[in-house]
């Protein structure tokens, strides 16, 4: 393709409002423009980049036997309501009504579509396994949209569905289907980790998310050095480290019960830390939710964060908000001061953290007060006990014992194992040899099109631009013409075109009338993996080679550039000139 006849504007400066990396370069290297919060057009480059992922996509998954089709994008609500995510899925759920008043929704995900299809399709276990999926359009009403295209209102996703007779059934497409994202991800190029992860809004066991690793990232990834154990913050789990000092029983024996202190304000955790004198993991904060309508007082360490989602597990809610200051007036506490010492009619759980704690502090329940030198072993003996924290900084791995390290990660890949969660609500069946009607068995596993893009270039870029992996480049070879006006230089540059295109190769030749440092700025910006520079030594069919990942720089002649291509991508891209 000609560069001057390929739409790429290229911008100098980017909206303040492009934090992420991936955001700001897309917008400069044209390959993306917004149209509204969280809606992007996507742009020649960006668009060629998208169909190399699609591609991949295609393969691994028609590889590992799935079968492509397409669904509609627009679902009338009664599907949704017969599954019972109608009320539950929230406010990310695009509703709009038709001209009649009918309810429908913009798919978000296609659970209930698919599931309808194979319900009214397949009947006999003889028809059983099979593995659907899609790529298409989605959209959700994201609140805040942002970083470009890793939290967008309308994104391209690859949804894919599996249907089983047995549970063994449903372990096999799990696995071929985590078998061929660890394929697709690596082809791309991402560096990533496969992760345990809660399922959410789609519901069901046995979930893994794949990750890409990247500063800016918005989950948080807990992983072990020593052995495979990864898991997302919500699912993660660790060990604590030995009790420190505070903990020890000589510390305590000459309390034999808790003293209330004056703690005048002093309602956080940094502030109680400060006036007593004690470190805040010496500190149980007692958290006041509401679980589906029931009060609930939470008991945490003090320098842990509550985890919302292991909380819902724990205690079988689906809503867990705090308690207002008034409702907690009516547990016969007040807020800033609650404690579990006293309190009635109201359910009381710990965290683990706590077991065993000594010369602990607590909320008195009383304006202004706390409670030093409680032991929850002989203060609270019938405590319940669970794990409902975020797992932190120097906690060790439950299952080496080594300590845990923390990432950020941006969320490419989802895979469920859904069992009858939606076979059942909407009658998806099938007979078996003996003609007796079973739930089909169901997994479901998405990808994240357009965010495998931001992600790879999230990975791939320096002060001057994208670095393409080989595998997703829009164009491979970016051929530069220095002086457009040279006849030598162009009909060299026209025989290395012809030549490179001929051999399969998709070439951008830059043959712009523009400055040679306005090209070679974009030539950085746009960053193909392998640039071709014909300049002044092209009278002695010389030219230029620059390798846009190493950075490389050779001469070679123009009957060596075939060659020289054919040995540079058939090693993905790598520079054989380090």
């Amino acid at each position: 393709m000609r560069q001057q006849r390929l739409l790429i504007p290229t911008l100098r400066d980017v909206p303040g409002d492009a934090e992420a990396a991936s955001h700001r370069l897309m917008l400069r290297a044209g390959l993306i423009r917004q149209l509204s919060s969280g809606i992007y057009s996507y742009l020649p480059l960006g668009l060629k980049a998208l169909q190399h992922i699609q591609t991949i996509i295609r393969e691994e998954m028609d590889a590992a036997g799935a079968q492509e089709m397409l669904m509609p994008a627009l679902h009338p609500s009664e599907l949704w309501k017969a599954s019972g995510r109608w009320d539950v899925y929230g406010p990310e759920l695009m509703r709009l009504e038709d001209r009649n008043g009918r309810e429908f929704a913009l798919g978000a995900t296609h659970e209930e579509v698919v599931t309808t299809i194979v319900k009214d399709e397949i009947h006999s276990y003889k028809k059983l396994p099979v593995t659907l999926y899609q790529i298409q359009t989605k959209y959700r009403d994201e609140r805040r949209p942002r970083f470009g295209l890793l939290r967008g209102r309308e994104f391209l996703m690859k949804d894919a569905y599996s249907f089983d007779r047995t549970g063994s059934g449903l372990d096999d497409s799990y696995k071929s289907m985590y078998n061929a994202y660890v394929n697709i991800f690596t082809r791309c190029g991402l560096q990533f980790r496969a992760v345990e992860a809660d399922s959410g809004a789609i519901g069901g066991t046995d979930t893994h998310e794949f990750m890409a690793l990247a500063d800016v990232g918005e989950d948080t990834i807990v992983h072990c050095t020593s052995c495979q154990y990864a898991a997302n913050i919500e699912k993660a789990v660790g060990t604590l480290p030995e009790q420190s000092e505070h903990n020890q029983k000589e510390n305590v024996l000459q309390h034999s019960q808790p003293v209330k202190v004056h703690t005048p304000q002093m309602t956080s955790i940094k502030q109680l830390s400060q006036f007593l004198q004690v470190p805040p993991h010496q500190i149980i904060k007692s958290i006041a939710i509401e679980a589906d309508g029931t009060p609930i007082v939470v008991l945490l360490r003090g320098d842990y964060e509550l985890n919302e989602i292991k909380l819902k597990q724990a205690i079988g809610a689906n809503d867990v908000p705090m308690l207002s200051e008034a409702d907690i007036l009516k547990l016969g506490s007040i807020a800033g001061f609650i404690g579990p010492i006293g309190l009635k009619n109201v359910r009381i759980i710990a965290d683990s953290s706590v077991k065993g704690m000594r010369d602990a502090v607590v909320g008195a329940n009383e304006l202004d007060y706390h409670l030093q030198h409680v032991e929850l072993e002989r203060d609270l003996p019938m405590m319940t006990y669970h794990d409902v924290r975020n797992v932190a900084q120097g906690e060790c791995c439950s299952n080496c014992g080594h300590e845990l390290s923390f990432a950020k990660g941006i969320e490419v890949g989802h895979v469920f194992k859904l069992g009858t969660k939606y076979s059942s609500s909407l009658g998806a069946s099938f007979n078996d040899e003996n003609g007796v009607s079973e739930p089909i068995i169901m997994g479901c596993y998405g990808i994240g099109v357009s965010r495998v893009l931001a992600a790879i270039i999230e990975q791939n870029y320096d002060e001057r631009g994208i670095i393409w992996p080989a595998s997703i480049t829009p164009f491979t070879v970016h051929l530069l013409t220095v002086h457009v006006q040279d006849e030598t230089q162009m009909k060299l540059s026209e025989e290395i075109y012809t030549t490179l295109k001929q051999a399969g190769y998709s070439v951008l030749w830059d043959d712009r009338e523009e400055r040679p440092g306005v090209k070679f700025n974009d030539a950085d910006l746009l960053g193909f993996p392998l640039r071709i520079t014909v300049g002044k030594k092209a009278s002695k069919r010389i030219i230029e080679c620059k390798e846009r990942r190493s950075g490389s720089q050779y001469e070679l002649s123009a009957k060596q550039i075939l060659t020289h291509c054919h040995s540079f991508f058939q090693t993905g891209g790598r520079s054989s000139h380090e």
